[in-house]
């Protein structure tokens, strides 16, 4: 169940699970197309008229401006366009077809194989796995079909990547969840990219990786255990998710927490005791009625989790910067090996690096996100953080921001002379694209 609205969103990717937009970010106001709900449903699948046969068929990595899903391609027009309702870069579309969580010798392929393990381990009746779901989805899926309400923040600009106003790019794996729910599935297991605009700085990129977990009880589960069905799903899923944070993690302390999602109810976060301090693995709960109503499950009940992969491979594998699982250095990709979980990160480099400031005027639509993606669409990897580092209103009640961009390689010194063009280039971009005026 991704985080957006709920599964432990709070101010940092550390405590992204799932999919929820962090607390007190502001809406973005630049764009005004309007917001599905399931009012407009309808007309989505018509927006993206090859979404049903993309979905069925698997990525290859992206070669030039066409991306192969199966015999499906899908151009870069398909996906990156110059229009008002558009807000997907190059650089996010270069990442579509690499799906890490599918490599074996990669820490995010290594983890994920590593949930399987316990899962097949543990039940007699294999949950069934999705890996190769198409991130091309509908608003529909992302966010009705879920119950994410039509004015939450999480559907707008500034937070989700949109093809256009019925088409997204996934922000969680709970996309699929009524569909496969639908389609007769009773426990299932989906790990996929997933998409969101954000700030930038060593835990947080705009794409990473999630698993979800569900499983469906019959009437015929818990009658017979003195339960109603909610308090029966509860008992299982905890006993579940304790028995995969002891797989993962060893014979560590844990606590749950009470919290809120609006697809699960009762909802929980479970915490671990590791390397001397809390640390929050994943989000759950029992899956709204609704939801199983929808999907031809009324008699029935489920529970749901999800959790961030790169969150967890991070603590896993001693990995400091969230870059680098993207890395392709060899000194990165050769120290990890298939079924080895936990092998710990040697940094090769420590490579200095570079502040630059820069100051500017807001204006009402102005929103960190943008900025961000902004900085990000010209200096690519090579931003390591963008801290706001003052901020103030002067008598005539115009604001100022100061901004403090750090650019290092990870895998090699980077000359004044290309950090000056990086950052003229920014400043140029920040001034234009996002209408504010350089101090």
């Amino acid at each position: 169940m991704a985080v957006a609205i709920g599964f432990g969103q709070s101010a940092a990717f550390s405590k992204a699970l799932l999919f929820l937009h962090r607390s007190g970010r502001r809406s973005f106001t630049a764009f005004s197309a309007p917001y599905s709900s399931s009012a407009t449903a309808a007309s989505s699948s018509s927006a993206f008229s090859s979404a049903d046969k993309l979905r069925s068929q698997k990525w290859r990595a992206p070669v030039a401006s066409v991306l192969e899903r199966g015999g499906v391609k899908i151009a870069r027009d398909d996906v990156v366009r110059d229009e008002p309702t558009n807000n997907i870069p190059d650089t996010i579309f270069t990442k579509l077809g690499q799906q890490l969580h599918r490599r074996n010798q990669h820490p995010i392929g290594i983890l994920k194989n590593a949930i399987y393990d316990y899962f097949d381990s543990n039940y007699e009746n294999k949950f069934d796995k999705f890996d190769d779901l198409c991130p091309i989805v509908t608003v529909k899926q992302n966010f009705d079909d879920v119950l994410v309400p039509a004015d939450h923040v999480s559907r707008s600009y500034n937070d989700t990547y949109y093809i256009d106003p019925q088409t997204v790019l996934r922000c969680h794996t709970s996309a699929h969840q009524a569909e496969l729910l639908s389609m007769g599935h009773k426990k299932f297991l989906v790990t996929g990219d997933v998409y969101r605009r954000d700030s930038i700085d060593a835990t947080h990129y705009p794409v990473f990786h999630q698993m979800e977990g569900v499983r469906v009880f019959s009437p015929n589960d818990w009658e017979l255990s003195g339960q109603d069905g909610t308090a029966y799903a509860a008992e299982d899923l905890k006993k579940c998710l304790e028995g995969l944070a002891r797989h993962l993690f060893g014979a560590v302390e844990m606590r749950w927490i009470d919290t809120y999602f609006p697809f699960t109810d009762p909802s929980f976060e479970l915490e671990i005791y590791f390397q001397e301090k809390w640390l929050e693995v994943l989000g759950c709960g029992v899956t709204e009625q609704e939801i199983l109503k929808r999907s031809g499950n009324s008699n029935n009940v489920a529970w749901a989790f999800g959790l961030g992969l790169e969150r967890l491979a991070m603590v896993l594998f001693d990995i400091p910067d969230i870059r680098l699982f993207w890395s392709t250095d060899e000194r990165f990709t050769s120290q990890f090996s298939e079924g080895q979980l936990g092998v710990k990160f040697k940094p090769f480099s420590k490579f200095p690096p570079c502040y630059k400031d820069m100051s500017f005027w807001i204006n009402e639509s102005f929103t960190e996100n943008n900025l961000c993606e902004v900085i990000r669409g010209i200096a690519g990897d090579l931003v390591e953080e963008v801290c706001l580092i003052d901020d103030f209103t002067n008598k005539k009640g115009m604001t100022s921001h100061c901004y403090r961009i750090a650019y290092r390689s990870m895998e090699r010194s980077l000359t004044d002379e290309e950090i000056n063009e990086l950052q003229w280039n920014v400043r140029e971009q920040v001034e234009s694209k996002l209408k504010v005026v350089l101090r």
